[in-house]
């Protein structure tokens, strides 16, 4: 059995997640700035369908894509030299999660409800939550969405609407943020997608280990931007990157 928490209860902790299904360590509260900043920063995040009460996961192995091991496929560096794609960071927040929502080939619904879609948008106009936009000309092709607390960022979900998109978001991402400090980004559950690109599985209690001093940091400001000098190595590699 997992607890259902009232509104001021704590979340217990992690190591109590039950094995099957795998992470799942309590129901209920609510999806506050203040609740969803407490679980990131204990390594717990929501995921639920409608008909559900919240849930509240931490999987063990987790899914993680350290920034120094990014992996890019000779067909994907083929479409980042092609300059196709451009990326924007912060730009279309809630487009970004239209994206991530849209129901999937095969799927019938999403797990991104609206309840879900206003709680991280919130934290989006907190400074917390971070939105990356891939682009073909004007048209929004892929993205991906998450939370970021110190130097620590937690994905979320991503989507893509063209062939790499998704991909192209996510490695402009890692590129960016590890100028900024940051080395580990949480991708929760492991997926093929995510393997393409160097994520990997770790124990949850090396995950944790890893978390708890980049979260200690300084945030980087938002609405985040690009370095100057990294928007003139990724476009001479081949990349479009680009403030808004």
């Amino acid at each position: 059995m997992i607890p259902f928490l009232g509104p001021h209860d704590p979340f217990p902790p992690v190591d109590r997640a039950l094995s099957d299904p795998n992470g799942l360590l309590a129901a209920g509260a609510d999806l506050s700035p203040e609740r969803l900043i407490d679980a990131y920063a204990h390594g717990i995040f929501p995921w639920f369908s409608d008909e559900d009460p919240v849930l509240w996961w931490s999987p063990d192995p987790r899914m993680v894509l350290f920034t120094s091991e990014v992996h890019i496929s000779k067909s994907l560096r083929k479409r980042i030299r092609s300059g196709k794609i451009s990326v924007t960071l912060d730009s279309r927040f809630l487009q970004v999660m239209e994206g991530c929502a849209a129901p999937r080939p095969g799927q019938d619904g999403t797990w991104i409800t609206d309840e879900m879609t206003e709680a991280y948008v919130r934290l989006f106009e907190m400074g917390h939550a971070h939105s990356v936009e891939a682009w073909e000309g004007d048209r929004l092709v892929g993205g991906l969405y998450g939370v970021a607390l110190g130097r620590m960022f937690f994905g979320e979900s991503m989507f893509s609407r063209a062939a790499d998109a998704s991909k192209v978001a996510l490695v402009a991402l890692a590129s960016q943020i590890e100028r900024w400090g940051f080395t580990c980004i949480d991708c929760q559950m492991s997926t093929n997608h995510l393997s393409s690109l160097g994520a990997r599985e770790i124990p949850r209690r090396a995950f944790l280990r890893q978390m708890r001093p980049l979260i200690s940091q300084n945030p980087v400001p938002s609405p985040w931007k690009v370095d100057a000098d990294l928007l003139a190595t990724i476009v001479r590699s081949g990349a479009a990157l680009h403030s808004p």
